[in-house]
Formats: structure tokens, sequence, C-alpha cells
């Protein structure tokens, strides 16, 4: 059974009420979001508990931010954790399905840790269904709508399972999106790879530059660019 919460140095995730817990490869997502001195506005679709965009605020205080989340007991424990943080004015949780969000202005930056898979066996609770299939939102439609909402020299982040790699490489033409990095995460550096980050932009990238990351070593303990990586978030580390 998870934990009702999980501390990290600077914030607390309450997560009792949400579907998606906290999971070390969105914790690992979250460290790689940049700190940008440009990027002033962004865009979290799927908050869950707000842990995306916590991670992001710590890096940028500065910045906007809104999380918008579909699922209502999730969106208000979200605006838990944002207020009990200390960056309450930098996140706006915004209850609603992003296809019917309508912000005033585009997006420098959006990041999405979206549903994981599709046309796989379905549990019998709603919500986590919502959370963890694509049902409600495609992949190509998730794309389609991230093209719309970003700015013209934004940039995007998405978590995803590396056996979708493939298949989001194919659906990024036909929305308009680019890829600029990759990054392949495996559990350990004798496992294969189960998550694959991607990091683009709303043009075509000549150049893609991919590089492999292990969390953890033959000996089970973090690997060196893991604790780098999570130094600033992870309590022991």
């Amino acid at each position: 059974m998870a934990n009702h919460y999980f501390k990290f140095k600077q914030f607390t995730i309450w997560q009792d009420k949400c579907a998606m817990k906290v999971t070390t490869d969105a914790c690992l997502f979250g460290s790689l979001l940049p700190y940008s001195a440009i990027h002033k506005k962004a865009l979290d679709i799927g908050t869950g508990t707000g842990l995306l965009s916590l991670m992001y605020a710590q890096k940028n205080p500065t910045h906007s931010i809104d999380a918008v989340e579909i699922d209502a007991e999730a969106a208000i424990q979200a605006a838990q954790n944002v207020a009990q943080s200390p960056w309450p004015n930098a996140i706006q949780i915004q209850h609603t399905d992003i296809l019917q969000f309508s912000p005033k202005s585009k997006y420098d930056i959006i990041f999405c840790n979206p549903p994981f898979y599709e046309n796989d066996l379905k549990g019998k609770v709603y919500a986590r269904n919502v959370a963890h299939h694509d049902e409600c939102l495609k992949l190509p439609l998730l794309l389609a709508t991230i093209a719309n909402l970003l700015q013209q020299d934004g940039c995007f982040f998405l978590l995803l399972p590396y056996k979708r790699y493939d298949e989001i490489k194919k659906s990024l033409g036909a929305s308009s999106l680019g890829l600029t990095a990759v990054t392949l995460v495996r559990q350990s550096i004798h496992h294969s790879y189960f998550r694959v980050i991607l990091h683009g932009h709303k043009k075509e990238i000549s150049t893609v530059i991919e590089k492999e990351l292990s969390i953890c070593q033959s000996d089970h303990n973090y690997t060196t660019d893991f604790i780098q990586l999570l130094q600033n978030y992870y309590l022991y580390l």
C-alpha cells in the first residue's frame, strides 16, 4: 500500500486522494525539467498530485505554472499540496479537461506524464483508469493539444513507456513537433529500458541527442547520475 504522503526537502506531496502516486520515474522526470530564465509561462497537463509542477517551481519560483487536472479529488489534493508549499502563488491548479482548457495565452514550456497504457487491461476504479490508460486522451490528440498550446519557440517534455517510443516518433511529425533530446531510462545497469523522456520543440531538429540513464547500480544503490539529479529533492541524498 502506498504511503499517504511523500516528503521532499522543500515540499510534501499528499497522495491518498490521487490515483497516480509518486513514483521514482516521475521524480526523475521532474528533476530533468529545466531551469530557465526565458520560459516564464508553463503548463503541466494532468498534474495529479502536483508533483511535476512543484519540482519545476523549486527550480523556477518566479514562473507562472498552470497545472490542469481532470479528476476532482486529485485537483483538490494538488491544490492543497501547492498551498502548503513554498510557492503557493506560482502554481494555479485548473480542474478541467485539457481539451476544454482555453488559456489567455500560449505557453513557453509544456510538460506531461500522460496515461501510459493503450489497449491494456483496465481495473474497476474509474479514476485509476483515467490516470493510467489513455482512452480519454490518445497520444496523437495529446501531441496536437501540445502543439496548439505551445509558443512557436517553446519546448515540451514527455515521460512515456519505452515500448511506445517508436509510436510517438511517428506521431510527432503529424503534430508539427520535433525532438531535441531523448533520455532512455532503465531501473539498473542490468535492465532493459522501461521509460523514455522526450524533450522537443515546435520544429524539426536535424540532430537528436540521445543518452541513457540508470536509476540503480548493480548493488541496488542509486547511480551517481541519479543522485546528482535528485539530490536537491530527495530527503536522504
